[in-house]
């Protein structure tokens, strides 16, 4: 015979996975913050766009056409992954409020987190101290 889940149970297990979610979700993007390479704006991808299709116009060489056209595709794709970027501000915030708890049910400490990318002010305000790791 099955037993039934309590309602406190029920609960402990979605704030369990609500806070598993925020924490997967700000590392993400922390991650992808961290990529190397020099971060382009949007109106200097907007700018730029004219320029390369004014190129294109002018260009005889088809096959020099055609990497253009690649180019100015490349552009507009990068428009488009600026605007699906995810709100850093907002993740951190939900990050915030979950990790200290997500930290101690885990066991994870200061120094994994900041292995992982995450920086020092997020850890403080979230309020995950620094603290050696006791074995045993």
């Amino acid at each position: 015979m099955a037993r039934k889940m309590s309602d406190d149970h029920k609960a402990a297990l979605a704030k369990g996975r609500a806070q598993g979610k925020a924490v997967r979700d700000y590392l993400a993007a922390v991650e992808q913050e961290r990529r190397p390479g020099r971060r382009q704006s949007r109106s200097s991808i907007e700018a730029r766009i004219p320029e390369v299709q004014q190129t294109i116009d002018e260009e005889p060489d088809p096959a020099k056409r055609v990497d253009l056209i690649q180019k100015r595709l490349d552009l507009e794709q990068l428009l488009v992954d600026l605007q699906d970027e995810p709100d850093l501000a907002a993740l951190e915030q939900g990050f915030v409020e979950a990790a200290a708890e997500y930290s101690e049910r885990k066991g994870i400490t200061y120094t994994a987190w900041r292995e992982a990318g995450v920086p020092a002010a997020v850890l403080k305000e979230a309020g995950i101290r620094r603290t050696r790791r006791t074995t045993g």
